[in-house]
Order: structure tokens, then C-alpha cells, then sequence
């Protein structure tokens, strides 16, 4: 059966959506950047003093504030991605497949930004006083535009998106988590898969107010931890950090893998392995973090957009970048090490240098158990706001226990199987998601529009 499966979730990824991912996805977010004027980088000093709240209202409604959605959100995003899902691309794909992995994080601060935009717009204020929001409302809302469709969007979306919650969100991570524990410290995975289920629950099912709380506080020092660890590495290896962005451009246009004793891959590999991983870090597109920013605190739609563009900028053009030249400038990514192990050994290289190089598992192993842990609790609460949309409200507390049973299952489960089932699930929330997004243009126009007006007005006020 899991050979089936296998064979199944291959030809699905390598044949259909792969390319579909490719075709659709960095074509969409290269429309909207030159649509709306590159608004991810000639608003990122407002975006940031929006995420400092300097325009907070206490009276907006909402259940988090612009810094907790945002850590929410990057909690979720920053995970094994990061760690693991760097090495993999590289290891498929060549040190070429993070140039495109920048490329789509560029293009993807801008689809965050609308897709966040419109999340808000559209989003639903519970009879408790609580937000729900995603990709699901702003789908149903085309109904204008494609009738009945809209409606069979926002239910293959939400679909989606609990198998994502299971698959991105959760055994990904699980199985990560416990084979770093196995390496390292000879942990047996049952134990680890256990433990991890239990703290799971105990932290999600206290809502999103308890993994905000958590989130805010466990997001910056994972990656200040992790910055650090991987800025002594480049130091040890200066010299080669220029080489290595040479040969990350020149290897994105002709595609040198790892894997398979250099015999090479074709461009289009390297093309589709950067953008999948790129996806999976970043999620730009994919319509996640559009349901915890839908719950921010602010009276304006457009101003939590442009608070959610900063996501892949931190996730994938800061931490994974880190990632990706401590492999390459170490000379890791030419080890034939798939996974984890190939990271692990870049910083090995770079920590024995200073003497150090029994630590480097050890940080790996951290960074990697707080990373994927905090992407855990997030993407619970993603979950939670598919299974109310698709069977209401009381369905949640059991999704809970279904979902801390799926953390055990992804750390016990094979790695390769797992990572099949994550790529191509997340293309059944991307597709739909984008095409809702292209048709709303003229939604997201006004919005953008109507907020930059304001702030004119606001600036004459004061003077």
C-alpha cells in the first residue's frame, strides 16, 4: 500500500504539479508586483512601522495585534523548510535551486500581500466575538463572477488546507523533529513522536489567543539562535561566499544536482525543485497565513497585506539564504547527504575551524526542534478555520485530537513518503487560491487605492 502511495504522490508531483506550480505561481506574483508598482518594496519602511504599531487602535477588532498575527504566521512558515527543505533543494536541484527559491520569495512578498489584503476584507466575525478568515471567504465571494464554482473553490481550498494542516503543518515536521532527536542523541522515535503529540495539545487547544502568546515569544529567539549560529559559519568561510553567489546564479540556468554523482539535472529541475521549496518555506500563495492575519487588530485591510509581506523576506530571503551558503560555502552540498545530515555538515565544517565542531549537531537539532515545533501549533490553528468553514464550530475540539494523533504518525512515518504527500497536497490549496487572487484584482486595486488615500489625508490633517 505505502509503495502505491508512493508511486502515486511521484507521478503526481513530477508530471502534474510541479509544472503547474511553476506555470501558475511566479507568473502570478510577477502580474501583481508590476500591477500594483512593487508596493512589497516601496512601502517596506510603512509596513515596518505598522509592525512596530505605531498605527494601533485599541478600539479595532480583532483577536491579535499586527506583531502577534505576523509571528503567528512566520511560526508557521519558518519550520523544517528552512533546515531541511534547503539541503533537499539543493540536493535535487544544485546550489541553483535557491536562486529560484529567492525569486519566488520576491514575487511571493507580493502575493502575500494580497492574498492577506483580501483575507481581511472578507473576513467573518464569529458570534463570540472571535475572527475567522482565509482563503475560503474571499473564494465564495467570485459567486458573482463563476456562479457555483466559487462555492466548489472555497470547499476544494478548505479541503485542502486540513490535509495541508496534516501534511505542511504537521507530519513534515513531526518526522524531522524525531530524526534529529534519533541522530543526535539516539532518542527512539516512538518516545519522540509521544512527546510531541502531548505538547501539541496542550498548547492548541487553548486557541489561537495561547499560540500567539507562544508564538510571539518563541519566533524571535529561534531565529536570532539560529542567525547567529549560521553568521560564525560564513565568517569562518568568507572567502567563498562571493564564489558561492556565482555559482548559485550560474547553476540556476544550467542545473548541477547533487544527487546522482554530478551526472546533472536539466534546468527545469532546478527550476521546479527551488519554487516547490521555496513554496513550502514561505507559503507565498498557498493561502495559510491569510487565516491568521485575518484575525489582526486593524481597521484597514491593506495594512495587514503589507505586514504579511514580510514573511518571505524573513523566512526565505534571510534564514533560508543562511542556510543555503553555509552548504555550499562549507562545500556540504557536494557530500551526496540527503536531508538534514547535509546541513549538519556544513556546520560541522564550519564550527571545527574554531574548535567547535562536536556543537554543530547540537544547534542543527535545536533550531531544528524549534523551528518545526512552533510551525506545529500554528498550523493547528489554520486547521481549525478550514473544519468550521467545511462542518462548523463543533468539530474543532475533535480535529484537535485527530490532529495530535497525525504528529505521532509523521514522526514514526517514512521521510521520503512524507515530503511526496506535502508537495502535492499544497498544490490543491495554491491553484485555487491563486486563481481566486487574479480575479479579485480589481478588489485588491481599490483596496490599495482607497488606504494610500487615507494616509494622504491623515498626513495633510497633521500639518
Amino acid at each position: 500500500m505505502l509503495d502505491f502511495l508512493d508511486s502515486v504522490f511521484s507521478w503526481y508531483n513530477n508530471y502534474i504539479g510541479g509544472y503547474l506550480i511553476v506555470a501558475i505561481l511566479v507568473p502570478t506574483g510577477i502580474f501583481f508586483t508590476l500591477r500594483f508598482k512593487f508596493l512589497q518594496v516601496t512601502k517596506l519602511g510603512h509596513t515596518i512601522n505598522v509592525i512596530r504599531g505605531k498605527y494601533d487602535k485599541k478600539g479595532d477588532k480583532g483577536d491579535v495585534n499586527h506583531f502577534k498575527a505576523l509571528t503567528t504566521a512566520l511560526s508557521a512558515t519558518v519550520g523544517t523548510g528552512n533546515i531541511v527543505g534547503v539541503s533537499l533543494a539543493i540536493y535535487y536541484g544544485g546550489p541553483g535551486a535557491l536562486f529560484w527559491m529567492w525569486v519566488t520569495a520576491f514575487f511571493g512578498m507580493m502575493l502575500k500581500l494580497v492574498e492577506n489584503t483580501l483575507a481581511f476584507k472578507y473576513r467573518v466575525i464569529n458570534s463570540d466575538g472571535s475572527v475567522s478568515g482565509g482563503p475560503m471567504y474571499y473564494i465564495e465571494s467570485l459567486k458573482s463572477k463563476i456562479g457555483p464554482f466559487a462555492k466548489i473553490m472555497a470547499v476544494i481550498f478548505a479541503f485542502a488546507a486540513i490535509l495541508c494542516s496534516l501534511g505542511t503543518g504537521n507530519m513534515a515536521q513531526s518526522n524531522s523533529m524525531a530524526d534529529a532527536l534519533l541522530t543526535t542523541y539516539d532518542i527512539p522515535t516512538m518516545w519522540s513522536a509521544i512527546l510531541f503529540a502531548l505538547l501539541v495539545l496542550l498548547i492548541v487547544v487553548g486557541g489561537l489567543k495561547r499560540i500567539a502568546d507562544v508564538t510571539s515569544r518563541l519566533v524571535p529567539i529561534m531565529a536570532i539562535f539560529y542567525f547567529v549560529s549560521a553568521v560564525i559559519v560564513l565568517v569562518v568561510f568568507r572567502e567563498n561566499i562571493i564564489p558561492s553567489f556565482k555559482l548559485i546564479v550560474t547553476d540556476a540556468f544550467t542545473g548541477t544536482a547533487a544527487k546522482g554523482g554530478f551526472l546533472g539535472s536539466v534546468f527545469i529541475i532546478t527550476l521546479m525543485k527551488g519554487v516547490q521549496r521555496g513554496l513550502f518555506s514561505n507559503e507565498a500563495g498557498q493561502g495559510s497565513s491569510p487565516m491568521a492575519h485575518a484575525a489582526a487588530k486593524t481597521e484597514f485591510p491593506l495594512r495587514e497585506g503589507l505586514v504579511a509581506s514580510i514573511e518571505p523576506l524573513v523566512d526565505t530571503l534571510i534564514i533560508c539564504t543562511l542556510t543555503g551558503l553555509v552548504i555550499i560555502s562549507s562545500g556540504a552540498w557536494s557530500s551526496g547527504i540527503e536531508g538534514v545530515g547535509m546541513t549538519i555538515k556544513g556546520f560541522t565544517a564550519g564550527f571545527s575551524v574554531i574548535g567547535i565542531g562536536n556543537w554543530a549537531q547540537h544547534i542543527i537539532t535545536v533550531g531544528l526542534l524549534l523551528f518545526a515545533f512552533s510551525t506545529i501549533i500554528s498550523w493547528s490553528y489554520y486547521g481549525t478555520r478550514a473544519v468550521q468553514y467545511l462542518f462548523g464550530e463543533k468539530y474543532i475540539k475533535p480535529y484537535y485530537y485527530f490532529y495530535g494523533a497525525f504528529v505521532l504518525l509523521g514522526a514514526i512515518g517514512s521521510i521520503d513518503l512524507v515530503w511526496k504527500f506535502v508537495d502535492m497536497v499544497i498544490t490543491f490549496m495554491t491553484i485555487p487560491n491563486l486563481i481566486a487572487l487574479l480575479l479579485l484584482t480589481p478588489v485588491m486595486k481599490k483596496e490599495i487605492d482607497k488606504y494610500f488615500d487615507y494616509m494622504k489625508t491623515q498626513s495633510r490633517v497633521k500639518k
